[in-house]
């Protein structure tokens, strides 16, 4: 039947397209032309726009108003769902670039209005602006959502004070004054203090025999101690240096040079090209570089002689973190930072806090469970944790270790509220006796939630199964996670269990690709960032890596792990990890932004806030969830609609 197809006036098309990505990249001479060669064309609901196999592709179809339908028509029978799109949205893309017919049968769901961009105009709008190629061909590329990085950072700079990129652009081989000086093995402390002191250094690499390999390293710190302890000048210098020698390659960037030292709680750092020492870097060089660091706030934490201290220093955390957010930091480094400076003050609380009670009758571990098991924390984190220790020989000992570790867990979890880390609303924390227990005891927990999963087990595995040491005996929790490890992939029931609660968490997306929010009450007209969009990701992690004996922990460490050891497609851990870094980046701009206006940091954001490219990333994020569940109901065969 035929139907009158109408020139679209310029006046009309040209602001849609200039609201509408990837379109809105273009500039207004080539939104004139395009919007010359266009028309506009009306599809009543119902009408068959293309057909899976047969309809040649003609024309781009840019969704005015209305909706369509994408689907597969089987052929064992039966339409399968590939996608909605509503306004804004485009039909027949990859067809035309492709120039074959059409892969997908397309339907209108209601009355629509359609742009019609001629093939050979959309085509040659590929060839000519990269930008459009890539939207088209790749749907969360890394350029994409680095530019909604981009973006987050401008929108959102009045966070921090302006600063240059030092910490992400300059690599540490750039800071390099001299090469490294060193003194052989067997040398007295006396040697090596003359020899710093003739150079003006302050450190020495110790190697093997005169120009050797360095074994290790001694500092200026290193003598002031000996001065201090009334140590021997004469005897060697490798009594007390510290050793094996830490590492990096002079290709690092300072953000993570900074991050070793930190994390190994050293100030100088060895600089290895082609497997030799080529130099030194400081802690102080790059607090030089960059004038404001995080260094500064891990030295005052590691000085802090007072649990009491502790306090004030940790609300410093988020204001010295949030400038990392200006500085080019992803979510990944800025995740990484925070973990860096939380653990540092939870080994310095609990380190004080035995130093007050006594040494424990048993030797115990403090395990980190949740988000700050995965190294996930945000500006907002429960306490999630938890106490292993090595088994009682007899019920005296028993006894004593549970009155002792009672005390201690209680005591930590007041301690650590008044840092800032509210107690675990459902008390999963080591001062609940639940989750203080003896090492065969925890390792029976796993197993019978591993051979008998129920609802609540399924609950307590998205939590418990993403641990780590957090300080004491590492060697604990260690050994605890080797064992599931080692059990989890045989556990076909739990796992399937564990898959199901996967497919929980559904997208906040609508059938036309609209947010879905909250419509009423205190929460209205915004979505959780966190249950909607990040658990899926966190879900989905952790399922396939228990599935295939992965130990890591951490989110972006498991979907490399799948990825690069070939359990899941590697483009899909590669959208799943850029997913998740930019709704976790949003997450963070958002909390600091509530932080700065002195209020709770919380999870829950206002989509009609962000930008038209803010929106269109998240809702590329959100589409990626899609794919994640639909991988997981073909490896389980969860036939779920």
């Amino acid at each position: 039947m035929h139907r009158d197809v109408f020139a679209a006036q310029p006046s009309e098309i040209i602001p849609f397209l200039r609201a509408t990505l990837p379109f809105s990249e273009l500039d207004d001479d080539v939104l004139r032309e395009l919007a010359r060669k266009c028309s506009i064309d009306f599809y009543p609901k119902g009408t068959r726009l293309l057909t899976q196999g047969e309809s040649a592709v003609e024309h781009l179809l840019i969704i005015q108003r209305g909706g369509v339908r994408l689907y597969l028509v089987q052929e064992q029978g039966g339409d399968k769902l590939v996608d909605y799109r509503g306004e804004g949205g485009t039909v027949g893309a990859l067809g035309i670039i492709r120039e074959s017919v059409a892969s997908l049968t397309a339907d209108t769901i209601e009355d629509t209005f359609c742009f019609k961009m001629p093939a050979a105009v959309f085509r040659q709008l590929v060839e000519t602006h990269p930008a459009i190629a890539r939207h088209f061909l790749h749907s969360l590329s890394e350029h994409y959502v680095s530019r909604a990085f981009s973006e987050l950072r401008r929108q959102h700079a009045d966070l921090c004070t302006d600063s240059p990129l030092y910490l992400f652009s300059t690599r540490i081989g750039d800071l390099i004054q001299h090469a490294p000086r060193g003194v052989e093995r067997g040398a007295s402390i006396r040697r090596a203090a003359r020899r710093m002191l003739r150079g003006g250094i302050g450190s020495l690499l110790v190697t093997e025999g005169e120009g050797g390999e360095p074994v290790g390293i001694v500092t200026d710190k290193d003598l002031r101690r000996c001065v201090a302890e009334g140590v021997d000048p004469a005897a060697p210098v490798e009594s007390i240096m510290s050793a094996p020698l830490v590492t990096a390659s002079h290709r690092a960037v300072c953000f993570d040079a900074l991050l070793s030292m930190m994390a190994a709680q050293i100030h100088h750092l060895a600089v290895e090209e082609d497997g030799r020492v080529v130099g030194m870097v400081t802690s102080h060089d790059i607090m030089v570089l960059q004038g404001r660091s995080p260094v500064y706030l891990f030295r005052e934490i590691l000085a802090q002689r007072r649990i009491e201290g502790l306090y004030v220093l940790s609300q410093k955390v988020p204001l010295v973190v949030g400038s990392l957010i200006e500085e080019g930091a992803k979510a990944g480094n800025i995740t990484r930072m925070i973990t860096v400076l939380n653990d540092l003050i939870l080994e310095k609380l609990l380190t004080m806090l035995q130093d007050e009670m006594g040494p424990p009758p048993v030797p115990f571990c403090w395990m980190l469970m949740g988000s700050e098991g995965r190294r996930e924390q945000t500006f907002h984190t429960d306490q999630d944790n938890a106490i292993i220790y090595t088994d009682p020989q007899n019920a005296d000992e028993a006894a004593s270790a549970e009155a002792y570790l009672a005390r201690f867990a209680e005591a930590a979890r007041d301690h650590l509220g008044r840092c800032g880390y509210p107690p675990c609303p459902g008390g999963m924390m080591a001062s609940n006796p639940r989750w203080r227990r003896p090492f065969a005891v925890f390792r029976e927990f796993f197993e019978e939630m591993m051979l008998r999963p129920e609802p609540q087990e399924v609950l307590h595995a998205t939590i418990f199964f993403d641990f780590r040491p957090g300080w004491g005996r590492a060697d604990l929790g260690e050994s605890l996670r080797r064992h599931i490890t080692l059990h989890a992939p045989r556990e076909a029931v739990f796992l399937r269990h564990l898959a199901r609660d996967c497919l929980g968490a559904r997208p906040p997306l609508s059938f036309f690709r609209n947010f879905i929010v909250e419509k009423n009450g205190e929460h209205k007209d915004t979505l959780d960032l966190k249950e909607r969009g990040l658990v899926p990701f966190v879900d989905f992690a952790r399922l396939f890596s228990l599935r295939h004996g992965i130990a890591a922990t951490n989110t972006l460490d498991r979907l490399h792990a799948l990825g690069a050891q070939g359990h899941v497609a590697q483009d899909l851990c590669s959208e799943a990890t850029e997913a998740y870094e930019f709704l976790m980046q949003l997450r963070l701009v958002h909390q600091m932004r509530q932080i700065r206006e002195e209020r709770e940091p919380d999870n829950r954001v206002r989509p009609s806030a962000l930008t038209d490219l803010e929106k269109q990333t998240l809702k590329e994020a959100f589409g990626v969830i899609s794919g994640l569940q639909g991988f997981i109901r073909d490896v389980f065969r969860l036939n779920i609609a």
